[in-house]
């Protein structure tokens, strides 16, 4: 496999693996105010990466379509919203400072359905890095090294605060610095498992990209609207994560244009 398409699978993992380091060095537990930075942080990566790394190549690919060019990412980004609204339902899982736990009926503990509620996030953005390395490795779809490096570059900034979010309230609830972080890890594990998966399908997938694309898109911004809007907005005085989103959505806007 390509040396850059490697690297780019792994950077978003270390991004999680740095932010679930957290725990050794941070003592309390993060407070309501810093996980909403955080949480809006994220969002506002993962709404510019789905709209100017996935919609938009999805519809430039989709030129030849004339005045249907927008068929395939609109098509796309349903399948990924209806998918993740699936996985929502059929997986067992407790989003942060939750009392009830979503999906199924379940006996897993607290724990385990924390770290698949972070889980539910990496799938699509696994996905949208394998995708766009494989568009990378196919000439013929346009996408360039750089452009797909600052997509991962963008998923890594992003997981850096989500690794934080779940390893110390672990730790806060009893487990152990090093099991916190192996938990935390262990939350991003799905991502370069994704993208390796539909790189290695590179070859099947390329008549289908702006279909993926876009899917990717429609998955990620799922996670956003359902869970981490919801997260970013609780309680009073939310204008932080207002001001952390707007800077994470920018921060990935200039990465994708800089780079792309």
């Amino acid at each position: 496999m390509n040396t850059t398409v490697v690297l780019g699978i792994l950077i978003p993992f270390l991004g999680t693996v740095l932010g679930s380091g957290c725990v050794f060095f941070m003592k309390k537990k993060l407070s309501r105010f810093m996980e909403r930075v955080l949480v809006g942080f994220a969002s506002g990566v993962m709404t510019a990466a789905s709209i100017w790394s996935l919609i938009v190549p999805a519809i430039e690919q989709s030129e030849h379509l004339g005045v249907f060019s927008f068929m395939p990412a609109f098509v796309g980004f349903w399948i990924g919203i209806l998918f993740l609204s699936l996985l929502d339902n059929i997986i067992p899982h407790l989003h942060m400072n939750a009392q009830k736990a979503e999906g199924p009926a379940s006996r897993l503990s607290a724990t385990t359905m924390m770290v698949l509620a972070v889980t539910l996030h990496n799938i699509p953005e696994g996905m949208a890095v394998g995708t766009v390395f494989a568009a990378f490795l196919s000439s013929s779809v346009g996408i360039s090294a750089s452009a797909a490096m600052a997509l991962a570059i963008g998923i890594a900034i992003q997981n850096f605060p989500e690794g934080a979010i779940i390893s110390m309230p672990l730790h806060a609830q009893g487990k152990n610095r090093m099991e916190s972080f192996i938990l935390g890890c262990l939350s991003g594990v799905v991502e370069p498992i994704g993208a390796i998966l539909t790189v290695a399908a590179s070859s099947l997938i390329v008549p289908i990209m702006p279909y993926l694309l876009s899917f990717a898109a429609g998955a990620m911004m799922y996670v956003v609207v359902e869970e981490l809007i919801p997260e970013m907005s609780e309680g009073s005085h939310s204008h932080a994560g207002v001001f952390m989103f707007s800077l994470g959505f920018t921060l990935m806007m200039v990465l994708d244009v800089a780079l792309g």
